[in-house]
This record gives C-alpha cells, structure tokens and sequence, in this order.
C-alpha cells in the first residue's frame, strides 16, 4: 500500500537558525505553534459537540511550516493565500482566537461575521481561505502580479496548498504564467502525503511533486522536512531572497504529515495506529522545544506552562464564543452586491 519516494531535503543550520531568531522570537514561535494546535484541538471538540457548523480541516501535525514562513520572511510586507486549511494562517496574520472562534461558531462577531465559517477566514493582508480544491493558486498568482504591477519591492506573494490540489488545472496555469511574466510568488506545496485519503503515489504520477513540476516551468525549487521548524526557516529564507534577487517565482514543497484525518469526518482508515503513532513521534513542536532546551532557553516546565497559557486563551475564547450573538436576520443581505 505504501511506495518509498526520494526527497532531496534541503536542511537549515540550527545553529545559525536561531542566531537570525533569537530567544525571544524563537520563543513567540513557539507560543504561535501552541496557539494553533489548542485553537484546533478544542475548535474540533467544539465541532463534535456541534457548535461548530460546516467542515473543519485541521492543521495539527503541520504547524512548523506556516509559523517558520512568517518568522523567516516577515507577515505584514507580504500577500498571503491559502487552501481550505485556514484557521493557523489566519491566526498567525492576526486574527484573534476569539474571532477565530466566533467564525467557526457562526457568530455575528466572527471573522468574517458568521458567514464563512471554517474554510473562509480572512485579514488584511490574507486572501482566504479558498473552498475550492485548487482555487487559491490563481489568487495567489494574480496577488504577485499585482506587486509587480505596482512596482512594490522586496514584497511578495505566499500561496499554500495541499499535494492534491497541484493536479488541477488551475495550478499548472497558474505556474505557466507565474514564470512566463516572471512573478514574485512562492508557491509552498504542503505535501501531508495524502491527498483527502489517497496516498499520493496512486494520485500524482512524477514524485517528488515540487521538483519535477518545477522543472517543467523552469522555476527554482527547493524541498524541505516539513515537521522540522529549524529547516522550513532556513529553506524560506532562502527562496525569498531568491525571489528578492531574480524577482522570478520559487516552489517550495513542504513534505510533512497531518495528525487527524483529512477532515473531521474523515475517521483515517488508510493508516494504522502504528503508522499514525510513528507520525506523531515526529511533532514538529516537541522537535522545535529540543532545539529550544539545546540551547537553554526553556525548561520542560516553562514549556509546560506556555501549553497552559495557550490552552487556557483557547478556552477563554470558546467560553466568548459561547455567549456572543448570532447575526441578526436584517444583516442578512449586507455585503451582497445586486
């Protein structure tokens, strides 16, 4: 059932990594990957107690790789976009758990006032998530052309997507004119391997995706362990300043894995509890804190009390969900254009 792929890893000096963060901002990662995990842990408790409508596709297991790309290229200067998969993205731009949560919750004090629950959370500088398997990396195209229309530089576009969504039409195009009109876009495919429950040697016909497809638009490509932090930086570092130098387009392909299914309704039969038990091994959080305790900048029980910090403002920000409005029925029509 299972195929043996070769990945040409690109690795980070975690020497030099953490001299470019230092302590205090190796240590907000670090708050910023416990945030997540507990706004989806309890986010999909909230789901299976049915206060939370729609679909929910959690990003448990693959943390390391949107929080390394925002510490190594910085949040605010850049366009951001991204798959389905969208509450870490959104959170790490700026949304607040609290909003996170209303959004998901369907209240009127939502992210995006109740209407778009799970897959649809935005910030300024955050583009969607995007419904469609797919949809985003047109978006993401069209963001980096328009930083190169204005002339905006050392900006750039960032879309995430899934393995499964690069057999899409629109991904290819999206490639094609991304090289063709030489756009400052990184495309990062997180490859969590298996594209809804098909594992990806029976979906996608030439691996690894990134590098081969790369080769077909002559864009520069770089592929990295996506479960270890200290690599994703030092890989999104260096495509950025790639992108800053050339002003061409880079794929990144971030191989990693997701702990849960690939919804909540998805009971991930396709994996054993061996296979899913040796996954887990590998969290990218408790890789990261290894990294933290070599250099002693955190103990095992001041990590314990930051996963309690972050726990308990999740639980803040349900209990905030719990009581806030839904929309009332006159908004219904606002925002709609006629």
């Amino acid at each position: 059932m299972t195929c043996s792929i070769t990945y040409n890893f690109s690795k980070g000096d975690p020497e030099k990594v953490l001299a470019l963060l230092g302590k205090e901002k190796a240590l907000a990662a670090l708050d910023e990957m416990l945030l997540i995990r507990n706004f989806e842990q309890r986010g999909e408790q909230a789901y299976q107690a049915g206060k939370v409508w729609g679909f929910y596709h959690a990003y448990i297991g693959q943390e390391a790789i949107q929080t390394a790309a925002m510490y190594a290229m910085g949040r605010k200067e850049h366009l951001w976009t991204t798959t389905y998969r969208c509450h870490a993205l959104a959170l790490l731009l700026g949304m607040t758990p609290k909003e996170g949560l209303c959004e998901l919750y369907g209240k009127a004090n939502g992210n995006a006032k109740g209407r778009g629950g799970s897959m649809h959370m935005y910030t300024d500088n955050m583009f969607g998530g995007d419904g469609i398997v797919g949809g985003q990396w047109g978006v993401g195209a069209g963001l980096a052309f328009s930083l190169k229309y204005r002339d905006l530089k050392d900006r750039i576009a960032v879309c995430f997507g899934g393995d499964g969504s690069v057999a899409q039409g629109t991904f290819h195009e999206s490639m094609n004119l991304a090289m063709l009109w030489k756009l400052p876009l990184m495309v990062v495919i997180e490859n969590n391997q298996l594209g809804m429950g098909t594992q990806i040697h029976r979906a996608i016909a030439n691996l690894p995706i990134g590098e081969n497809l790369a080769k077909a638009y002559g864009i520069k490509s770089y592929t990295v362990d996506g479960m270890n932090f200290i690599d994703c930086f030092s890989v999104f570092k260096e495509g950025f300043e790639w992108i800053k130098k050339t002003g061409e387009p880079v794929i990144i392909e971030a191989v990693g894995h997701r702990f849960r299914g690939h919804s909540i309704s998805d009971a991930a039969h396709y994996r054993t509890k061996e296979e899913l038990q040796k996954i887990i091994e590998q969290d990218p959080i408790v890789s990261f804190v290894e990294y933290l305790k070599g250099k002693s900048w955190i103990t095992p029980e001041e990590f314990e009390e930051r996963k309690k910090l972050r726990r308990d403002e999740i639980l803040e920000a349900m209990k905030f969900a719990d009581e806030s409005p839904f929309p009332d029925i006159n908004t219904l029509e606002e925002g709609v254009i006629v």
